[in-house]
């Protein structure tokens, strides 16, 4: 089996003087990795985005790079040029924990979109993209990668996302693990540099929304079963991850809402959801109303099935990459003209 992350080239991006939609301003270092090459007319470049908590290694799992990245798979590295940064908060990127902790601008999505924009343009030089896919909060970007550079693309691909404000219960769940990560008096200080115990509670809160129900149903069958995941996921989550990069992850999505600018999207775009996404709800309605709305937009919603992951399936690209095929197969007029 190929191993993605020795294959992935590393670099970084000194992004200096940023300007974040807030007014802040700061030097910020962009961290990315890619597989492939440039072609000679640049036209092979795919841009691909990860999700809450993510980062560029999440697309290098075997699951998910074999079925993309491999000979003859949709997006084969012999013929095309991966592209995976680092959203802003998020991995080798410049993020609180780096040192300002508290004093790190509250970035949100439309900062994350702007630096990757400028990582592609004046970073890595490039003015097209064959293909924008992203996964979860990488597919909320995409949807507004579409509305705000609307002739960069060949095509979209949003993956286990949906074009709408963020509202209700997933508004509900985000803010709720904010609020028990800071339970505590001496944890309300977010400069300071403890990991409480609270963060690996709260990151339960989040394991419980991405997870499948029928997959959870087969494990936890009693107490005992259920408090020795949770405590499971409360240490793994307290080794690996930093009080305020969560808080500002989850924090980040409070401006999204790319449903009044769904018409300005010119590239052919294709939707992938899941129907046991429980962070995405089908029975919502959602998407279906929202795909009407995009010129060139279709919509697919992949039931459950014995190899699926709620959420996560999104990670199991065997799921869903016959679906990238279809697409650049679609749109393979559009890229050479």
């Amino acid at each position: 089996m190929t191993n993605w992350m020795e294959i992935a080239r590393e670099a970084d991006f000194a992004a200096s003087a940023f300007k974040f939609a807030d007014g802040s301003v700061l030097d910020l270092n962009l961290h990315y990795r890619m597989l492939g090459t440039l072609s000679a007319s640049r036209d092979n470049a795919v841009l691909m985005l990860h999700g809450t908590t993510g980062n560029s290694k999440q697309f290098l799992q075997p699951a998910t790079a074999e079925f993309l990245f491999g000979k003859g798979q949709p997006l084969d590295a012999g013929k095309y040029c991966i592209i995976l940064p680092d959203a802003i908060g998020h991995g080798g990127s410049s993020k609180p924990s780096d040192g300002l902790e508290a004093a790190f601008p509250r970035y949100c999505y439309a900062d994350i979109v702007a630096a990757q924009h400028l990582l592609v343009t004046e970073g890595i030089e490039l003015s097209h993209l064959r293909l924008v896919l992203g996964t979860s909060m990488g597919g909320m970007q995409t949807w507004m990668w579409g509305a705000s550079y609307p002739a960069m693309m060949d095509a979209l691909m949003p993956i286990a996302s949906l074009p709408e404000r963020v509202a209700g219960r997933n508004l509900l769940w985000r803010r709720l693990l904010i609020q028990i990560i800071r339970l505590r008096e001496f944890e309300r200080d977010s400069s300071r540099l403890q990991q409480p115990y609270s963060l690996g509670v709260a990151w339960n809160l989040f394991r419980l929304m991405v997870e499948s129900p029928a997959r959870l149903s087969e494990a936890l069958t009693g107490p005992v079963e259920a408090d020795a995941y949770i405590g499971k996921i409360a240490d793994e989550a307290l080794k690996v991850e930093r009080v305020n990069d969560v808080i500002w992850e989850f924090d980040a999505s409070r401006d999204y809402d790319p449903s009044r600018c769904l018409g300005l999207i010119e590239a052919p775009l294709l939707a992938v959801n899941f129907s046991d996404d429980e962070l995405n709800l089908v029975e919502l309605g959602s998407l279906d109303r929202a795909i009407r709305y995009v010129k060139r937009g279709h919509a697919v919603t992949l039931p459950a099935g014995p190899d699926s992951f709620g959420h996560q399936t999104l990670g199991h690209a065997a799921i869903w990459h016959d679906y990238v095929r279809q697409l650049l197969q679609k749109t393979e007029e559009t890229s050479t003209t």
